[in-house]
C-alpha cells in the first residue's frame, strides 16, 4: 500500500494520530432539495509525520470546491469581533501602523478585522476566495480581492506595487494544501521591514482538551509551535514572538519577519512555549499516538448520555451549527433520533440541514418555542457567550450539555 506524503517535508505518512472514519465536507450544508440526493463522504483520517511532526489529512478536495462558495461567516459571532477590534488597537499601539501602511489580510472572510483598520484610515486589501463572503466586505467598503493565495498572488500583487506593511492571517494556515507554495507566497509579499501574524489552533491544546472536532476536511494541517517554526525558516522567515490566546479553544498567534531583517529580537515567550511543548512530549511520536483512545472514550460518553436521556423521556437539541459540530455528530452517529434539530444565529445557515446527519436548522428563537430539556453546544469555544444569550431556558428548567473534552452538563 502506497502511504500518501507529508505537504511539508514530503516524508511517507505511515502513523495514524486519529481515525475519525468517513464524513462530507463539514460546510457541505445541505437544501431541501438535496435531502434524498447522495452525499460523497471522506476518510477523515489524521496522520502525524514522524519527521516534523506535522498532524495531517490528505487532500480528498480542491480549496476551489470547498472555499469558492463558503457558508462561515466571520462577524456573526460577537466574541470573534471583539478579538478582531482587540487585535487592531494592539497592532497599531505595538508597530505604529498609520495611513501610510497598508494592512493585507490573507482569507479576509467578511471584512470582520479589516474594518477596523479601514475605520483608523489606513489602506487595506482584503484576499478571499469565497466570492458570496468577499462580496460583503466589499459591500461595506472594504478592497477585496477574490482570489486563493499562495506564490502567483504574491507575484501579482508586487508587481502592482502592493506589498503588505502588516500581513494578516487568521484561522488559514490550517486550510492550505499547498503549505510550501502558500509560505513562499508570504515571503514576496511581506516589505523588507513588515511584520507578519497568523493565528491557528494550537495543536498542544487540541491534544490536552481532546478536540477532536476541530478535525474536518477544510483543516488540512495543525500546527505546533515547534512544527510551525520549521515551516517558516524553511521560506526564510523568522518568527520572533508567540501569544497564547484563548480562541477556538486555545490558538497560537505567531509573529514573523524576514530573516534578513535585523527588528525585532526573538522573544523570551517564544522560547519558553517551545520549552513547553518539548516538556508536553510534542517532540516524540509516542504523543500523538496515545490521541486515539481519548477520542473513543469522549465518543462513548456523549452517546451513553444522550441515550440516557432519551429512555427518559427527555428532549435533546443543539446549539450551532459549525464544522466542528459535524464532525462531532457524523463520528459518533448522531442524528435526530438523539438530537431533534439545531440552531444557528447566521441566517446563511438557516433553513438547511448539518451534511451527513441531516439535522435541519432553525434560528435561535426555536428553542423557546419547543423549551428542550438540554442544549448541546456544538461551538464549545463560544461556551460564554452561548449559555449568556441563551440564559432564559433556565425558566423551564433547561440545561446546557458541553460535549469537548468530555460530557459535562452546566
Amino acid at each position: 500500500m502506497s502511504h500518501p506524503q507529508c505537504r511539508f517535508c514530503h516524508t511517507p505518512l505511515r502513523q495514524t494520530f486519529v481515525d475519525l472514519g468517513m464524513s462530507p465536507l463539514s460546510n457541505a450544508y445541505l437544501s431541501r432539495s438535496q435531502l434524498n440526493e447522495a452525499e460523497t463522504f471522506y476518510p477523515l483520517h489524521a496522520y502525524v509525520c514522524e519527521n516534523c511532526f506535522l498532524v495531517q489529512l490528505e487532500e480528498f478536495e480542491t480549496p476551489e470546491h470547498i472555499f469558492s462558495d463558503y457558508a462561515y461567516f466571520s462577524s456573526y459571532s460577537d466574541t470573534w469581533l471583539t478579538h478582531a477590534k482587540n487585535y487592531t488597537e494592539s497592532m497599531i499601539q505595538r508597530f505604529g501602523f498609520n495611513p501610510q501602511s497598508l494592512i493585507i489580510e490573507i482569507a479576509s472572510n467578511d471584512g470582520y478585522l479589516l474594518q477596523f483598520f479601514h475605520d483608523q484610515n489606513i489602506p487595506v486589501l482584503g484576499i478571499e476566495p469565497a466570492a458570496n463572503v468577499a462580496k460583503v466586505a466589499q459591500d461595506k467598503g472594504i478592497n477585496t480581492l477574490v482570489r486563493f493565495f499562495g506564490t502567483q498572488t504574491a507575484k501579482d500583487l508586487v508587481e502592482q506595487d502592493r506589498q503588505a506593511n502588516l500581513l494578516i492571517g487568521n484561522n488559514v494556515l490550517a486550510h492550505v494544501p499547498n503549505l510550501n507554495d502558500f509560505v513562499a507566497g508570504i515571503k514576496i509579499i511581506l516589505k523588507p521591514e513588515g511584520i507578519l501574524t497568523l493565528e491557528f489552533p494550537h495543536l498542544l491544546q487540541l491534544i490536552f482538551f481532546n478536540q477532536f472536532d476541530t478535525i474536518y476536511h477544510e483543516h488540512f494541517s495543525y500546527f505546533s509551535l515547534l512544527t510551525v517554526e520549521k515551516v517558516f525558516a524553511k521560506h526564510g522567515i523568522t518568527l520572533f514572538d508567540v501569544e497564547e490566546l484563548p480562541t477556538h479553544g486555545g490558538s497560537l498567534r505567531i509573529y514573523g519577519r524576514h530573516q534578513e531583517s535585523s527588528y525585532h529580537p526573538v522573544s523570551d515567550r517564544l522560547h519558553q512555549l517551545k520549552a513547553k511543548e518539548i516538556q508536553a512530549g510534542l517532540d516524540r511520536i509516542d504523543t500523538y499516538v496515545q490521541f486515539s483512545e481519548k477520542v473513543k472514550q469522549t465518543k462513548r460518553q456523549l452517546i451513553q448520555f444522550l441515550i440516557n436521556a432519551k429512555q427518559q423521556g427527555k428532549t435533546v437539541v443543539g446549539y450551532g451549527a459549525p464544522a466542528k459540530g459535524n464532525t462531532l455528530l457524523n463520528y459518533c452517529g448522531i442524528r435526530t433520533d438523539f438530537l431533534d434539530y439545531t440552531v444557528d444565529r447566521s441566517p446563511h445557515k438557516q433553513g438547511l440541514w448539518l451534511p451527513g446527519t441531516h439535522i435541519p436548522i432553525y434560528s435561535p428563537e426555536k428553542i423557546f418555542e419547543t423549551k428542550p430539556d438540554y442544549v448541546l453546544i456544538l461551538p464549545w469555544n463560544l461556551q460564554g457567550e452561548i449559555t449568556q444569550q441563551m440564559a432564559g431556558i433556565r425558566q423551564w428548567g433547561g440545561q446546557f450539555t458541553i460535549p469537548i473534552p468530555q460530557i459535562q452538563i452546566v
